[in-house]
């Protein structure tokens, strides 16, 4: 910035705040400083403007996956919204495993991150000492828990499950097989198996999955070769709707004539099937925004949010039917 200052014949503070965009400068000055810039190829130091700062305006985000959309479209909507707010945003995955999670936090940490978004309230203790000795800001997201340690900005999943659930039984189903992911560390899951099993009859198929289409396409069809008066499927996620729905058309099963199938998360290829899927929408967007727009107040202004609950909705398409 000196060379700059010097070639273009101004002071280093009126190239900082050209660069910077502060500041009132005349149109000349702007353009000789820009001039200078140019000739001299500057680029301006991320590394120094951190230590002259002491700042990063760098948001880390830790999620299970990238290979489900649900991911996908909750880290658009953050990233965006941290960019209106002057901040960057860096990824990483855990695989859900907490001890994973703990690493990886530390990476980010390492990095220099101001914040970091999380996904559920499930913790590694090696997480939460770190966190706690650099003070630093931490939003859970996918969960909604008000007496939680951390603030927590998304959805009540017990709610979303029974959403699903009373649709089905409005319709009249009443033997409705349950399909779930792997609930090992995955808190969200783990609140909506909770939910249904708190409802459903005793004996009631609650199945366990892998979050992958093949997977839930081989158990859709064990189910309705084996379980004859299951009248209904209920996915606790889009990916295993789909799945099963897949599996079901493979073996010549109709949706919804033989059997209703509804889903959690409302991912876009559920709109488009034939037939769609019924399914409850979580607020991603609404989230990802939320989130940032927090994480910028806590950061910049020292403000702790407040837990927030987003709404769900159900979304009725052809997949479900009356018994």
């Amino acid at each position: 910035m000196r060379d700059v200052a010097r070639h273009a014949g101004v002071s280093v503070a009126t190239v900082s705040r050209v660069l910077n965009g502060t500041g009132v400068v005349s149109a000349d000055t702007r353009k000789r400083v820009e001039a200078s810039v140019d000739t001299l190829n500057f680029v301006p130091s991320p590394s120094a403007r951190a230590i002259n700062s002491g700042r990063t305006f760098m948001v880390g985000a830790l999620v299970p996956t990238l290979d489900h959309a649900i991911f996908a479209r909750y880290l658009h909507a953050l990233e965006e919204e941290l960019a209106l707010c002057g901040l960057s945003l860096v990824v990483a995955t855990t695989g859900g495993n907490p001890e994973l999670e703990a690493k990886r936090a530390q990476d980010l940490m390492n990095l220099g991150i101001e914040g970091l978004v999380v996904s559920g309230i499930t913790r590694d203790p090696a997480f939460e000492q770190n966190v706690r000795r650099r003070a630093l800001p931490v939003i859970a997201t996918s969960y909604f828990s008000p007496e939680h340690d951390l603030p927590t900005i998304g959805y009540d999943n017990a709610e979303i499950a029974l959403m699903a659930l009373d649709h089905l039984v409005d319709l009249g189903h009443r033997n409705i097989a349950v399909m779930h992911g792997p609930v090992r560390s995955n808190d969200r899951t783990l609140a909506r198996i909770d939910a249904l099993q708190a409802r459903l009859p005793t004996g009631a198929h609650i199945l366990e999955c892998p979050l992958h289409y093949e997977a839930a396409a081989d158990l859709a069809k064990h189910v309705v070769q084996n379980e004859r008066s299951v009248t209904a499927l209920l996915c606790a996620s889009d990916v295993l709707a789909l799945g099963a729905l897949f599996g079901l058309q493979s073996i010549d099963v109709s949706v919804p004539d033989d059997i209703s199938l509804i889903g959690m998360e409302d991912l876009p290829a559920s709109r488009t099937t034939s037939p769609a899927i019924t399914s409850v929408r979580l607020p991603l967007d609404d989230m990802g925004r939320h989130t940032a727009n927090a994480m910028r107040a806590w950061i910049e202004q020292g403000t702790r949010p407040e837990a927030l609950k987003l709404p769900s909705q159900l979304i009725l398409r052809s997949s479900t039917s009356p018994v």
